[in-house]
């Protein structure tokens, strides 16, 4: 594989940064997540757009603009001649002198890491995962702002190592105040009585490309939906579950702490949503 950095594709074996690049030093830096399909980036100025907002919320200025960073995440497809691929864009505050004051790093690093995309086992979308309710809560918003995604991933590694413990394929995090947050790497949803039920934005959450992605197809296909304040309680009684991210798409869940969800398989509204999502994926590409 080649590896951008900087502005030149080098191989995977030859690509490094600094031991004083900030990013490595303080998880100073932005990051985002795409799939291609077919050799086309979903939702590509969807993940632009976030990265400018990210980048603009910790002051880090772009080394390139929007348009070009969308040539370079296209180009890395084309010099791995991937099709199917898991790309992640990150760019750091760069090299600098130790110490927290950004203005140390006079040039930002930036890096793409592509990689072949390999489905997820079938098995889970016809069975559903296990989530557990970890633990370690999520950042408070005034701590650090939800709507950066931040190359600083600590606490969702400290609730991922819980639910790993617990035998789980995924995390959720409430917030501060015990209201259902989201994953570790992912969105998460409910389903009762035929209603789509999602934390709100005001749990202290990313707000998701794929989570809007699932509300607008919901909305088309008449599911009623409702952002809102969820208890654990509220996951527990629920009828469906499932988790959204880039990769995951919508990945049923049909265990919640050990106890089965619904009918213990992925429901009907699960099913319709992950049929249209993936619809959606044919249509724009």
């Amino acid at each position: 594989m080649l590896v951008y950095l900087n502005g030149r594709f080098v191989p995977l074996d030859e690509a490094r940064i600094s031991v004083y690049d900030h990013g490595y030093l303080y998880g100073d830096g932005i990051y985002e997540t795409m799939r291609a399909y077919g050799g086309r980036i979903f939702l590509l100025s969807k993940h632009l757009s976030r990265l400018r907002l990210s980048a603009d919320a910790i002051s880090l200025t772009l080394p390139l603009p929007l348009e070009n960073i969308g040539v370079a995440l296209n180009e890395s497809l084309t010099v791995n001649k991937l099709r199917e691929a898991y790309l992640r864009i990150q760019i750091s505050r760069g090299i600098g002198e130790i110490g927290l004051d950004p203005a140390l790093c006079p040039a930002p690093t930036m890096v793409i890491l592509v990689k072949p995309f390999k489905d997820y086992p079938a098995e889970l979308y016809e069975n559903g995962v296990a989530v557990a309710i970890v633990k370690t809560r999520r950042n408070h918003p005034l701590a650090q702002d939800p709507s950066i995604k931040s190359t600083n991933f600590l606490n969702n590694i400290l609730a991922k190592m819980e639910s790993l413990k617990a035998g789980a394929y995924e995390g959720i995090m409430l917030n501060w105040k015990g209201y259902v947050a989201e994953g570790t790497i992912s969105n998460i949803f409910t389903v009762k009585k035929g209603v789509l039920y999602t934390p709100h934005l005001g749990t202290g959450i990313l707000e998701g490309i794929t989570r809007d992605l699932v509300l607008s197809l919901a909305k088309r296909r008449r599911v009623r939906v409702r952002e809102a304040m969820l208890r654990p309680r509220d996951l527990l009684r629920a009828d469906e579950c499932f988790i959204t991210n880039t990769t995951l798409e919508i990945m049923p869940v049909t265990i919640i702490n050990g106890k089965t969800v619904g009918t213990g398989r992925p429901g009907p509204v699960t099913a319709k949503l992950l049929n249209a999502y993936r619809s959606e994926v044919q249509r724009h590409v």
